[in-house]
């Protein structure tokens, strides 16, 4: 298959392209940014520098695509309640113009990556089952919501086929130790960097951490998944397990050789107290779970982390 993979060079874009082509898959690559500092450009890929607002590029990058994973997003949940307007336009606005075109091209299936931390806001229950009531409350939880059920509506109007992976909280190698997001390589990092560790809030809060191998290989499984008539297109994937901050501090203490600091800082509005995810319907649907548990993945970032001399 021909894969297109919209920001094919950030975080889980890199890692997934890497699987791709280990399966001989071919791939496509669209991107604001050049590839990741982690990663030198593959000659076996083909990279487009482009955008998802420029129509006329996105026209022709979908020609001769078989599958399009969209992984690309302008916000992140703790910042885009600052600019509701420009996570609309710059996102919902952009994917709806991408899956017109993938619809025209005939794109044999769009795979979207939403927001399992987000779509479904204070859980009334956990773990949190893909029918549990959705109600964001940040802006990235409701665009990410208003993708999937344009999704939804290209289906039913156009046969346009769809997957959306509801991911976790994905961690790993290629993730940005000093990012804005992604508590365990940020923590990790920072350990590496001889900084303090710092937790939003008592450390209490609790999320379903899944390590980035186990989230692409979800992922190649949602494009390869064919649902029939009835079938879900809707997937929750995580870990399925819930470990608050405080368990993921002690974690990594078993993990590195350096003393840890740690730091709180008050709340923040956007975080929910709990976030673990049911992944049943994963598991009977894509066969697919989580073969790396923690400590393994923290292992494999940590040395990943070190590799990069970062302190």
């Amino acid at each position: 298959m021909k894969a297109l993979v919209i920001g094919g060079n950030g975080f889980i874009g890199v890692n997934l392209v890497n699987a791709l082509l280990a399966k001989g898959h071919s791939v496509r690559v669209l991107d604001r940014f050049h590839p990741s500092r982690f990663q030198e450009a593959l000659p076996t890929v083909e990279y487009v520098m482009g955008d998802l607002g420029n129509h006329g590029e996105v026209h022709d990058i979908v020609k001769d695509v078989d599958w399009v994973f969209h992984l690309a997003y302008t916000t992140i949940p703790h910042t885009s309640n600052e600019d509701p307007i420009y996570d609309v336009r710059s996102n919902v606005v952009d994917t709806v113009q991408l899956m017109q075109q993938c619809r025209l091209a005939g794109v044999k299936k769009f795979i979207f990556t939403s927001s399992g931390g987000t779509i479904y806001g204070v859980p009334q229950q956990t773990p949190i089952p893909e029918e549990h009531p959705t109600d964001p409350i940040c802006s990235y939880g409701i665009t990410k919501l208003t993708i999937e059920k344009y999704l939804h509506l290209f289906h039913k109007l156009h046969g346009m086929e769809y997957v959306v992976a509801r991911v976790s909280n994905p961690y790993g190698e290629m993730q940005n130790p000093n990012a804005k997001q992604g508590a365990v390589t940020v923590f990790l990092g920072n350990v590496v960097q001889n900084k303090a560790i710092t937790i939003w809030g008592d450390g209490a809060v609790i999320r379903d951490y899944l390590y980035i191998g186990d989230a692409v290989r979800a992922l190649i499984l949602a494009a390869e998944y064919v649902p029939g008539a009835n079938g879900p297109r809707v997937f929750n994937i995580g870990a399925g397990k819930g470990t608050s901050l405080t368990e993921i501090v002690e974690a990594i203490r078993q993990v590195v050789d350096k003393k840890i600091e740690v730091r709180y800082t008050p709340s923040r509005p956007e975080d929910v107290p709990a976030n673990v995810l049911d992944i049943s319907k994963a598991k009977e649907y894509l066969q697919w779970q989580p073969e790396i548990g923690l400590a393994e993945g923290l292992s494999r970032t940590w040395t990943w982390l070190k590799s990069l001399q970062l302190a």
